[in-house]
């Protein structure tokens, strides 16, 4: 009995840390939208562009970081996968299928920012995990950052 009890325990502690981790990114992926779009406003689009391709820049933060879409769903930066930028994502699903960026299109004309959720390979992991991110329009520029739950 003390052994399941020990058990449940663990496992709870597991869940209970998780979701704080997963909610602390979340946190953090929206408050690097944000960020990003205030810089967009101060300094302009090019230099957003040039920062949010900068692996080494201030829209980085550990697994969470800003990449960017034009409204028609094409990559304009991204810092860790260069050969994504141009390339247009609408009709690319997530690992179940899921049209998710149609679903981005959709919500991008009546809402300034939103969350969507799809599975997208972990690179830590290796693994394909369930992702949210926080996505905010900005003029012609969709800015994105998400979080692994």
């Amino acid at each position: 009995m003390t052994k399941f009890v020990l058990a449940c325990s663990v496992m709870f502690l597991v869940t209970v840390l998780g979701s704080a981790f997963a909610a602390n990114e979340m946190d953090e992926a929206k408050g690097l939208v944000e960020k990003a779009a205030g810089f967009y406003k101060a300094n302009g689009k090019e230099k957003l562009l040039a920062e949010a391709n900068n692996p080494k820049g201030q829209f980085v933060k550990g697994d969470v970081y800003v990449f960017l879409y034009d409204t028609k769903i094409t990559v304009i930066a991204h810092p860790f996968n260069p050969a994504l930028v141009g390339k247009n994502m609408l009709e690319v699903p997530d690992a179940d299928g899921k049209y998710f960026r149609k679903d981005v299109a959709e919500q991008m004309k009546t809402k300034p920012a939103f969350w969507v959720d799809y599975k997208y390979k972990n690179p830590k992991s290796g693994k394909v995990e369930q992702k949210t991110t926080y996505v905010k329009k900005v003029d012609d520029i969709l800015i994105c950052a998400g979080a692994y739950k």
